[in-house]
């Protein structure tokens, strides 16, 4: 399965409060676990993921400049919180709050990244879609994807900077 030849829709997956997706990949970002919600929301089974690119579930609606924050920052040994919209086998759509990590070995070194999600709240998705909508139209208006790619992160960055905002700071501060 490829999430290109998905069609999104506009209905909504959701999943309940106490309910956590859980994903694993490898270095590579091969999918290595995932837990019943995941299977659940995505509307897969573990055997259509396991060993596939994660970003199978990657919603066409998700700015590039995004995941290249995130990789940068876990390739870097930190954790990172985001907000992600995903699509769903059915081409149904869900937002999550994620929690991304490393996974380091004995010695302190990467061996792969560990993904816990909970469901986003909407209010807080109503304001982060506004930006992420900001960064794809700027990634879609360049010359190619690399220029808009980088063109993206550098409105990312002027915005938190007007804002006085860290990326962390303006990800625990949206909806409030």
């Amino acid at each position: 399965m490829n999430n290109l030849s998905i069609k999104p829709t506009t209905i909504e997956n959701s999943f309940s409060d106490d309910e956590i997706i859980v994903s694993k990949t490898n270095l590579k970002g091969e999918i290595t676990y995932v837990n019943d919600i995941f299977c659940k929301v995505a509307e897969m089974d573990e055997g259509e993921v396991l060993g596939k690119p994660h970003n199978i579930i990657r919603h066409p609606d998700m700015p590039r400049s995004v995941f290249k924050l995130l990789w940068e920052r876990i390739k870097d040994k930190k954790e990172i919180f985001a907000y992600v919209k995903n699509i769903a086998k059915s081409g149904n759509f869900y937002w999550v709050f994620a929690h991304v990590t490393p996974t380091l070995n004995e010695a302190g070194e990467i061996i792969g990244y560990h993904s816990s999600r909970r469901q986003a709240p909407a209010d807080e998705v109503e304001v982060v879609s506004d930006l992420y909508r900001n960064l794809l139209k700027i990634e879609n208006n360049a010359s190619n994807r690399k220029e808009g790619l980088e063109a993206a992160i550098q409105f990312l960055e002027k915005t938190l900077a007007e804002a006085g905002l860290s990326y962390d700071q303006y990800v625990w501060q949206v909806g409030k």
